[in-house]
């Protein structure tokens, strides 16, 4: 009987020492974790913020994606194998949440014309888009890229942001071919949309 009692005392404190073992490995993983996703966020924040001016242009709907794109991160973050760099990691975390953006406002609403009536100015010698300041021919941008079809907007915001046709490709899912393809008619309509304003 003794010894069913030592047994039991033994296994339940092998079974203590377990669990303070786990608990502690959990909190390490966690501010590992959390440290991990603080430094990649530091890092893209400038980046994921230009991608989704890209997308949308309402400031406050900008900041509920870029914390929708934060908390998928966050829950991607354990999957994440080094396979891709972090940069493409995080943009195609980013295009995913911004493709089903904009596929969801196209099918309830397409609208936006209050930027094109800000944009209206008075010309005089110099061509418009010169008459605009920095911050306006910046605004004038994003509401044109806004107007490109969705496959448009994605190559012309990463190609923006200085990546590769390869990284494009990767965050895509494409061939570096079509990348290519579709940043030369996205320059194309984007130009095309520039002028015509």
């Amino acid at each position: 009987m003794l010894e069913f009692i030592a047994d039991s005392q033994v296994n339940r404190f092998n079974a203590l020492a377990r669990n303070r073992q786990t608990k502690n490995n959990n909190k390490e993983g966690l501010l590992s974790h959390k440290q991990q996703f603080t430094e990649w966020m530091v890092e893209h924040e400038k980046m994921l913020k230009h991608i989704i001016i890209g997308f949308e242009a309402k400031p406050a709907i900008q900041e509920e994606l870029f914390q929708d794109i934060a908390l998928n991160i966050w829950q991607a973050l354990p999957r994440f194998k080094g396979q891709a760099s972090v940069k493409t990691f995080v943009a195609r975390i980013a295009h995913n949440i911004l493709a089903t953006h904009v596929a969801k406002a196209v099918r309830t609403v397409k609208a936006d014309s209050d930027i094109d009536e800000q944009h209206d100015i008075a010309t005089s010698d110099a061509t418009p888009y010169q008459q605009l300041s920095k911050a306006q021919r910046q605004q004038r941008l994003s509401a044109a890229i806004r107007e490109l079809k969705l496959e448009q907007q994605q190559v012309i915001t990463l190609a923006l942001e200085g990546m590769s046709y390869q990284e494009m490709a990767e965050i895509l899912n494409i061939t570096t071919n079509l990348v290519g393809v579709r940043l030369q008619r996205a320059k194309a309509s984007l130009m095309k949309r520039l002028e015509a304003k």
